[in-house]
C-alpha cells in the first residue's frame, strides 16, 4: 500500500510575473507542497532558479518546499537552499557518482527531508543500498531539463520495482496529467509533481482534484 497521495505543483510552470498570486492560488486549491526545480545549465541543458527564489516563496507560504537540485556538485549548495527555506532536498544519483553517501549525510545534517532522484536511464539498483538512509525517491518520467514533455510509460515498471523495495515516498516528475497520474499511483507513486497540468489550467482546484482521481 502506498502512502497518502500528495500533489506538488512545479513552479517552473508558474507565471513568475505574479509568483505570489500563483503560489497562493495552488495553496488555496489544496496542493500539499511546492516543487522547485533548480537547474544549472550543466547537469541539465537549462537554467532556472537559485536560493533567492526559494527564500521569496518561503515568505509567502507555509507549505513544504520540495527542492529538486538538478545540478552538479549539489553538496556545495545544500546549506544555502536549506537556509533559504527548503523543507526537503533531492539530489541526483548521477551527479553524485562517487559521493552519494556523503551528500545524503550532508542533507540529513541539515535536518530536512532527504531525497534522491533517478534519470530515466538510471536503474533502481544504482541507489538500492542507500534506500534505508533516505526519505524519498524521485523517479523522472521525462529526461530532466524542460517542462511540458511527454510522460515515459516505460518508467512504470521502475516505480513498481521501487515500491517493492522502498516504504518511503516515491515521487514522479514529468508529463503528469489526470491519465498518467493514475498510472503512476497504481504503480506505487504517492507524490505527483505537475507543472502545466496545474498552472496551465483555468480551474486550478479542479486540476488538482483530477490528479487525485476525484
Amino acid at each position: 500500500m502506498s502512502p497518502l497521495l500528495k500533489i506538488a505543483p512545479s513552479v517552473l510552470a508558474a507565471d513568475f510575473t505574479k509568483l505570489s498570486l500563483e503560489i497562493k492560488k495552488v495553496e488555496e486549491a489544496g496542493c500539499d507542497m511546492i516543487h522547485i526545480d533548480v537547474m544549472d545549465g550543466h547537469f541539465v541543458p537549462n537554467i532556472s532558479v537559485g536560493p533567492f527564489i526559494v527564500k521569496a516563496i518561503r515568505q509567502i507560504t507555509q507549505l513544504p518546499l520540495d527542492t529538486h537540485l538538478m545540478i552538479e556538485n549539489p553538496q556545495n549548495y545544500i546549506e544555502a537552499f536549506v537556509q533559504a527555506g527548503s523543507s526537503g532536498i533531492t539530489v541526483h544519483v548521477e551527479a553524485c557518482r562517487t559521493n552519494l553517501e556523503q551528500v545524503i549525510d550532508g542533507i540529513r545534517a541539515q535536518g530536512v527531508r532527504c531525497g534522491v532522484s533517478l534519470k530515466p536511464a538510471t536503474p533502481v539498483s544504482a541507489i538500492e543500498k542507500f534506500l534505508p538512509k533516505i526519505d524519498l525517491v524521485l523517479v523522472m518520467t521525462v529526461d530532466p531539463g524542460f517542462g511540458g514533455q511527454k510522460f515515459m510509460s516505460e518508467m512504470l515498471p521502475k516505480i513498481e520495482e521501487l515500491r517493492k523495495k522502498f516504504l518511503g515516498d516515491i515521487e514522479v516528475d514529468g508529463g503528469i496529467n489526470a491519465k498518467t497520474a493514475l498510472d503512476a499511483t497504481r504503480a506505487g507513486a504517492n507524490i505527483l509533481v505537475a507543472g502545466t497540468a496545474i498552472f496551465g489550467k483555468q480551474d486550478v482546484k479542479k486540476a488538482i482534484q483530477e490528479l487525485r482521481g476525484q
